[in-house]
């Protein structure tokens, strides 16, 4: 596949009047990026995951202490003796890759037109502990979809960037990055750098709040959103000014509270309380100590796997079941060893660390008072192995809400997990909106 055929870039500017841009008066210094790590960088790397000492473990077949030494000593054997960066990275590179310097963050982004003669532009979005390369499932069936069994008219162009400091949006060197202000930057690159006019917005994870900001903020400039993780805003903060009249909260959680769930929703409030009180000791760290952290994974490429191969196997666990074989149902060794690798290559185990400090630090505030918070037509996704699921009751109130679908399949990296479930929801709704 030669997702580069028939695509022209300018090198100052990408814009495309036939695909809904416009003439800018602005430019930007946007340069193709090819992904090539130095050798001595891979040499180093190898180097260390020799040497990688294993703590001593028992009595944690299930995982209930945390990452399984078991499966760690697994996977660094398979990094060292079976993995190929090489040949990842020269998947990687058959999409095409950029770089712009755009209000203070290198910032890489893959900008892949659609085909047929009105694609609508589509940006797409990755979280915490991705990368672009999670996203990877979905793109060509979004941009191509009569490969795929769809209809022309369904096409989209596709922008997805590495979040600030993540990844190759690196070396971060500027403080106050999160969800809302990676919106304001996104914003940007979509009408002034490239050009459009409005476009659509998708995502989960950290990728749901800044797509959710996009139709907060910059309502006519978009479309409607896709959230596949329906959160609210104001989440990490100690006030709530976007909490919805008329919705009991749980005070103790901060989440809807067990009374506003449906006979239809039973154990979706429970598998939200797992999560609070079990599952986000992480985040915690990262809000508050995220500095900390990047002294342990900046130097360690096992401690970087270490660190986000546990959150991939609890977060799908509900939907899943334990176990290495469950485990690897879902995420082949491949794809664990990748997203460590790419953290641990680009050093960006503490910048990505620091997106959460930021939420507080930086913290988030309304662009108005209205309800529903996210006022552009929305659609929600419901998968069943989500680390939170709110009410509908809730839902219906925070968003301007007009697709609304529950799955039987799928969690929280729906479109690496269910690449197929996740398109066909995109294309269903949007279809609508074109």
């Amino acid at each position: 596949m030669n997702i580069h055929s028939g695509t022209e870039y300018s090198i100052l500017r990408v814009c495309d009047t036939e695909q809904g841009g416009s003439t800018l008066s602005n430019s930007f210094d946007v340069r193709p990026y090819e992904i090539r790590i130095p050798e001595a960088d891979l040499d180093d790397m190898m180097e260390r995951l020799k040497r990688t000492r294993f703590p001593q473990d028992f009595a944690n077949e299930d995982w209930r202490y945390g990452y399984n030494t078991e499966y760690h000593r697994t996977l660094i054997d398979y990094w060292i003796n079976e993995y190929d960066w090489r040949d990842v990275e020269r998947r990687m590179n058959e999409l095409p890759h950029f770089k712009v310097d755009l209000m203070g963050v290198p910032l890489h982004f893959i900008h892949v037109r659609g085909k047929g003669s009105n694609p609508k532009p589509l940006l797409l979005h990755h979280g915490w502990p991705w990368t672009f390369w999670d996203v990877r499932k979905i793109i060509e069936p979004l941009t191509d979809p009569v490969k795929f069994g769809g209809q022309e008219s369904d096409s989209f162009d596709v922008v997805l960037i590495s979040l600030p400091g993540y990844g190759f949006s690196s070396p971060l060197t500027e403080t106050g990055w999160n969800f809302w202000k990676t919106a304001d930057l996104e914003n940007v690159l979509m009408t002034q750098v490239l050009g459009y006019d409005r476009y659509a917005t998708a995502g989960g994870d950290w990728g749901a709040l800044i797509a959710q900001q996009h139709g907060h903020k910059y309502e006519t400039d978009v479309i409607g959103v896709y959230t596949h993780f329906p959160a609210q805003m104001s989440h990490y903060l100690a006030e709530h000014p976007d909490q919805p009249d008329g919705v009991e909260y749980d005070a103790a959680l901060g989440l809807p509270a067990a009374s506003e769930y449906s006979a239809e929703e039973d154990g979706w409030f429970d598998r939200g309380k797992l999560f609070v009180e079990n599952e986000s000791g992480y985040g915690e760290l990262q809000l508050t100590k995220p500095q900390t952290l990047a002294a342990l994974v900046t130097d360690s490429p096992a401690a970087q796997l270490a660190w986000i191969t546990e959150k991939r196997y609890f977060w799908g666990l509900a939907e899943r079941g334990s176990g290495t074989k469950a485990f690897e149902s879902v995420w082949p060794k491949e794809d664990l060893v990748t997203t460590a690798a790419v953290y641990f290559l680009t050093g960006t185990g503490g910048t990505s660390a620091r997106y959460y400090w930021e939420c507080r630090g930086n913290p988030w505030t309304p662009s108005h008072n209205r309800f529903p918070v996210v006022g552009v037509p929305t659609a929600v996704s419901i998968y069943p192995g989500e680390i939170y699921k709110p009410p509908k009751t809730w839902t219906e109130k925070y968003f301007n809400l007009k697709q609304y679908r529950v799955h039987s399949s799928g969690g929280h990296f729906a479109p690496l997990e269910e690449p197929e479930i996740y398109v066909n929801d995109v294309r269903d709704f949007f279809r609508t909106l074109r």
